[in-house]
C-alpha cells in the first residue's frame, strides 16, 4: 500500500510540474508572438514589398500542416518559391532520378531551383518563417517545438508520428539547433521524438538561445 501511495504521489507531482511547465510555455508563446509581431512590423512590410517586386504571386504562403495530436492547421509563411512549387517539384522528380533519391531521403533539396532570389536570402536567415508568429499567437504552434510536418510526410514518419505529435509544432526546435538542413529526414524524426519525450524548461531555454547562433551562424541553413 505504501509503495502504491508513493507511486501515486510521484505521478501527481509530475503531473503538476507538467501543467505548470505548459502554462509557462503558453504564456511565453503569447508574450513572444505579440512582441515579435509589433517589433518586426517594419521587417514584414519590407519583405512583403521585395517579394512582390522579385516574382509574381502572393506574398504569403498558406499550407496545411500537422499540429498537436495530428490535427491539421493552416501555417503561414512568406513565399520563398515560385508559384505552383509543389507541381513543379513532382515534375522535376519524375525527370531526375538522382534528385528524386535526394528528396526521398531528406524531404528537401539542397539546391532547390524553385526558390526565388529573395527566397534564398530570407530562408538563409529564417525570415520566411516570421509569419508563423501568427500561428503561435493563435495557439496552433509554440515558439519551441517540433517541425510542422506536411500531411504527405505522415506516411514516411512511421513509428515516430505518434511521439512527435504529442506536442505543438514550433517556430524553432531541437533539430534546428542540431544541424538544421544538414540533418536528413530520419535523423530529424529521431531528434524530435526525443524532444517530445524529454521536453523541459531547461531544454527549451537551451534551444531558444541556441537558435540565435544557428540562424546568425548559418548552421546548415539553406
Amino acid at each position: 500500500m505504501q509503495e502504491e501511495a508513493l507511486v501515486m504521489e510521484k505521478s501527481s507531482v509530475v503531473s503538476v510540474r507538467k501543467t505548470l511547465f505548459l502554462a509557462c510555455k503558453r504564456t511565453f508563446d503569447i508574450f513572444c508572438s505579440l512582441i515579435g509581431l509589433i517589433m518586426l512590423l517594419p521587417v514584414f512590410l519590407i519583405v512583403s514589398i521585395i517579394i512582390k517586386i522579385d516574382s509574381r504571386g502572393p506574398v504569403f504562403l498558406v499550407q496545411k500542416r500537422i499540429g498537436k495530436n495530428g490535427k491539421e492547421f493552416n501555417l503561414y509563411k512568406f513565399r520563398s518559391m515560385v508559384v505552383n512549387a509543389d507541381n513543379i517539384l513532382f515534375e522535376m522528380l519524375e525527370k531526375n532520378p538522382k534528385m528524386k533519391e535526394e528528396y526521398e531521403k531528406n524531404k528537401k533539396l539542397d539546391n532547390d531551383p524553385r526558390i526565388t532570389k529573395i527566397g534564398r536570402f530570407i530562408r538563409r536567415y529564417s525570415m520566411d518563417e516570421l509569419p508563423q508568429l501568427l500561428n503561435i499567437l493563435k495557439g496552433d504552434m509554440s515558439v519551441i517545438g517540433n517541425r510542422p510536418y506536411l500531411p504527405r510526410e505522415k506516411k514516411d514518419m512511421n513509428g515516430y508520428f505518434d511521439e512527435i505529435v504529442k506536442t505543438k509544432p514550433g517556430l524553432t526546435g531541437y533539430w534546428q539547433v542540431s544541424g538544421r538542413s544538414k540533418t536528413d529526414f530520419k535523423t530529424r524524426l529521431k531528434l524530435e521524438s526525443y524532444y517530445s519525450n524529454h521536453m523541459s524548461l531547461k531544454m527549451d531555454i537551451k534551444i531558444f538561445f541556441g537558435t540565435f547562433s544557428a540562424v546568425f551562424g548559418h548552421v546548415g541553413a539553406k
